[in-house]
């Protein structure tokens, strides 16, 4: 399947030849567009001023559990400017089925209106999937997504000069040597200051949506178009009371697009990998800190609130990903991305939510927890690992215990899935999941599945044959039409899932 490393080269083939292309995507070239995106899709990198992965995509192809080889996108709008959004409200959504399923040669496919009992609402399987994850409904074959104007990346980059570590840069914790002073104290509160709270720079939104810092104490704002970063950082220093320094934050314009040469390239002519594949630890978490309390209580507060990540020996504020810039605003509002993840100001990986402290203080305090039947998104679900939990189910200020086994944990904390959507959501995608793919045939580790009461519904829900195949012996409906019978898809649909392994396979 496709990764960022070859999309990217694509778009800069394509703007070599004449183009003047953008496309939003993952940091690392061997990043799936298909995980990465339809899990939201952070924008640290390449995009915040457009929005995140999942608002890039107008149109998707795949093979559903049900054999049917569909492509479906939005069809109709409803202009959305007046509730502040940049981008219309999608309000209709048109799928076709494959109606020669048979045919190998794509150039002679036949798509056309899908039977009567297709059963599925092309609406609802486009708002799953764009935030739902892509591993759970089907087999995703292809996917259109929305190319921006080019813009020319400019970077910024706190200075390791003797001088600037000397006069500015004083009290930072290095990480590793090739960091340097971006994880400093002052760094760090000048980020996050020109990323939440921009008023207090006299910088404007549209100013700060336009950069972003893709990942972990970083703290490196990466720009498009219009932006303020070098006005502000003096403005900061003179808010700080510190003479000179202008020269310590270093400025550099780059191409718009990665490039194949950056750190962390493993081959000759691939996009960078940062980090480096590895193995994910079992329990990482990113809580997505919400902009508007930031605002409310002020970048110090907040990082004295937040504290200090134990495992690097800096404060929470410097283990962070700015990704979100835009968010709010990009949405079609037909999407499953929780508002959490688009109203965060900033996701910070390794805040201790195994602690009490977490959840009895910390959590409260960002989050509304009053309403004891609803548990709000809190967490994001890129970078999301296999171990992570919401707090114990009977008491929300309590975390769930380590020492508990799988099964308790399942049955006594708040889910995965439900920390990570909110309870609403995450019933809205159980019951389109239950239509789907009533039997889970695409039960991915700790995707969106039918419960158990319905996959015994499914399962008692058997095909009355009406015409008897007797070449292949297998059932078909007489409303199959023509070549699309209930054969055909279901041998398709095994094709698609060896095919179609490689490009979902980073999905989780």
């Amino acid at each position: 399947g496709e990764n960022w490393d070859k999309t990217y080269r694509a778009v800069k083939d394509a703007n070599e030849a004449g183009g003047l292309y953008h496309v939003v995507g993952g940091s690392s070239g061997s990043v799936s567009p298909m995980g990465w995106t339809f899990q939201a899709g952070l924008s640290g990198s390449w995009g915040t001023r457009y929005g995140l992965g999942a608002d890039q995509v107008v149109q998707i192809e795949m093979v559903l559990p049900n054999g049917f080889h569909v492509k479906f996108g939005p069809t109709e709008w409803k202009d959305a400017s007046a509730e502040g959004f940049t981008v219309p409200r999608t309000i209709g959504v048109t799928g076709l089925c494959r109606t020669n399923p048979e045919e190998r040669d794509e150039e002679k496919w036949v798509w056309g209106d899908c039977p009567n009992d297709f059963g599925i609402d092309f609406m609802d399987l486009w708002y799953a999937i764009r935030g739902g994850g892509g591993g759970t409904w089907g087999v995703v074959l292809s996917m259109h997504l929305q190319l921006h104007d080019y813009l020319p990346r400019v970077d910024y980059r706190a200075s390791s000069s003797e001088e600037c570590s000397a006069t500015v840069f004083t009290g930072g914790p290095l990480v590793n040597p090739w960091q340097g002073p971006l994880t400093d104290p002052l760094n760090v509160e000048f980020v996050a200051t020109y990323m939440m709270t921009p008023s207090v720079l006299n910088v404007t939104e549209h100013q700060s949506r336009a950069c972003g810092s893709p990942g972990p104490t970083f703290n490196m704002p990466q720009c498009y178009g219009e932006e303020a970063i070098s006005q502000a950082w003096i403005t900061f220093l003179q808010m700080k009371n510190i003479t000179g320094g202008a020269e310590c934050l270093e400025r550099s314009e780059r191409g718009g697009l990665p490039s194949s040469s950056a750190l962390g390239s493993r081959f000759e002519g691939q996009i960078a990998d940062l980090p480096s594949p590895g193995i994910a630890a079992a329990a990482i978490n990113g809580v997505l800190v919400p902009k508007a309390w930031v605002e409310k209580v002020g970048v110090q507060s907040a990082t004295n609130l937040l504290g200090m990540n134990t495992n690097a020996g800096l404060p929470n504020f410097a283990v962070n990903y700015y990704a979100f810039g835009s968010a709010a605003v990009t949405s079609d509002q037909a999407n499953s991305v929780s508002q959490a993840h688009r109203d965060a100001g900033i996701m910070i990986l390794g805040i201790d939510t195994g602690s009490e402290t977490f959840w009895r203080d910390i959590a409260p305090e960002m989050f509304d927890l009053k309403d004891k039947t609803k548990f709000p998104p809190i967490f994001g679900s890129n970078h999301a690992a296999t171990g992570m939990t919401g707090p114990r189910k009977d008491d929300w200020t309590k975390p769930c215990p380590g020492n508990w086994t799988f099964e308790e944990r399942l049955a006594g904390c708040v889910s995965f899935q439900e920390a990570i959507y909110g309870t609403e959501t995450l019933k809205r995608l159980e019951a389109i999941k239950k239509v789907v793919d009533p039997k889970n045939m695409f039960a991915c580790n700790n995707c969106i599945r039918a419960t158990e009461e319905n996959e015994e519904e499914a399962a008692d829900q058997e095909e009355v044959p009406t015409q008897e195949d007797k070449d292949d012996g297998v059932a078909v409906k007489e409303e199959d039409v023509g070549s699309t019978s209930s054969y055909h898809r279901k041998s398709f649909l095994a094709i698609a899932m060896m095919i179609g392994a490689a490009v979902n396979c980073f999905v989780y």
